[in-house]
């Protein structure tokens, strides 16, 4: 996949190369045509970037900081796309996130479902919730655990201002497409359960550059992709 900085121009080729390798794994694990949707990465990438995705019919992306994310929202708001959070969520971004953002992916403790349910306006669609489940045991990384899993998601489907959409996860790196398969396919039978608990769940993301093949081969709805859309990152 395309590593280098990309320009407007660029970003036409790199989409579609992107979207070019979903299909071809997708039909390398004989998943259905089109049964895994790309989330672009777009966090400290310009608008006019994110402009040029959206021309090549790009509609999610995703955004790691609150504000940027909402300051592109607004710019580009005529374009009528679909923002997703995915980044980790503190206690005080939960208005403005519940308020601007369509999508949370990163909802990992009841305190947060509960503050974003309570910001979420009545006014406005029911905010799409993935709960982060972590399987490492990594103190750096955000994540529900497996044995809280089941009460955070009565929550949030009990929610009326929530929609219980379903799990995302960031494992730990492994050292090749086995073992990444392995710890992908635990998370989807995790998903699984979730599913035929809640009617509303139809969305795993899971999957970024570097462990895309194993997830779309162990049940991923969607895979979060940056660098391989937009160059690298931008340091802040």
């Amino acid at each position: 996949m395309p590593q280098t900085d990309a320009t407007e121009g660029s970003v036409a080729d790199h989409i579609n190369s992107v979207r070019d390798n979903i299909a071809h794994i997708e039909q390398t694990y004989r998943r259905a045509p089109g049964s895994v949707q790309l989330l672009a990465v777009s966090k400290t990438k310009p608008s006019s970037l994110i402009r040029a995705a959206a021309a090549e019919g790009q509609i999610a992306f995703g955004e790691n900081y609150v504000e940027e994310g909402i300051e592109k929202s607004i710019e580009l708001k005529a374009l009528n796309l679909t923002w997703h959070y995915i980044g980790h969520i503190q206690s005080n971004k939960t208005k403005p996130i519940a308020s601007h953002y369509d999508w949370v992916q990163s909802v990992d403790r009841l305190k947060i479902a509960t503050r974003l349910a309570e910001h979420r306006s009545a006014d406005q669609k029911p905010l799409n919730v993935c709960i982060q489940l972590k399987l490492d045991d990594e103190d750096s990384k955000s994540g529900c655990s497996t044995t809280e899993l089941e009460s955070l998601a009565e929550f949030i489907d009990s929610a009326p201002t929530l929609t219980l959409r379903g799990i995302m996860t960031i494992p730990a790196p492994r050292e090749n497409l086995e073992q990444q398969r392995e710890v992908f396919a635990e998370l989807h039978r995790w998903y699984q359960t979730l599913q035929s608990n809640h009617s509303d769940v139809d969305t795993l993301s899971m999957g970024m550059s570097g462990d895309m093949e194993a997830a779309i081969a162990e049940g991923a709805t969607m895979v979060r992709i940056g660098t391989a859309v937009f160059g690298k990152r931008d340091k802040r």
